[in-house]
């Protein structure tokens, strides 16, 4: 091989070198940034299930006060009801 061929050659792989690095150096960075992005993702997840624990609380207390309402609401249709006939018989009479 001559001179020439090998200067080449040096300077070719040289080159590779250089760019193997850069690529080292953006992965590294990559991961880095990788890493950062799971950490708050594990950390809005977490608050996730918080705000889902205090959501299905809330659904339950809502549920509950939903049947609730449907027993006071159907008392005072019985209650309504009985009185329109209290009226009603009292104006036959």
């Amino acid at each position: 091989m001559d001179d020439n061929a090998l200067d080449d050659l040096v300077r070719r792989l040289t080159a590779l070198v250089v760019k193997l690095d850069q690529t080292y150096d953006q992965l590294v960075l990559m991961a880095e940034q990788q890493q950062e992005f799971n950490r708050e993702q594990r950390e809005f997840n977490r608050e996730q299930r918080e705000f889902n624990r205090e959501q299905r609380e809330f659904n339950r207390e809502q549920h509950e006060f939903n049947r609730e309402q449907l027993r006071i609401n159907a008392r005072l249709e019985t209650l309504m009801t009985e009185v329109f006939r209290q009226r009603t018989n009292g104006q036959d009479a």
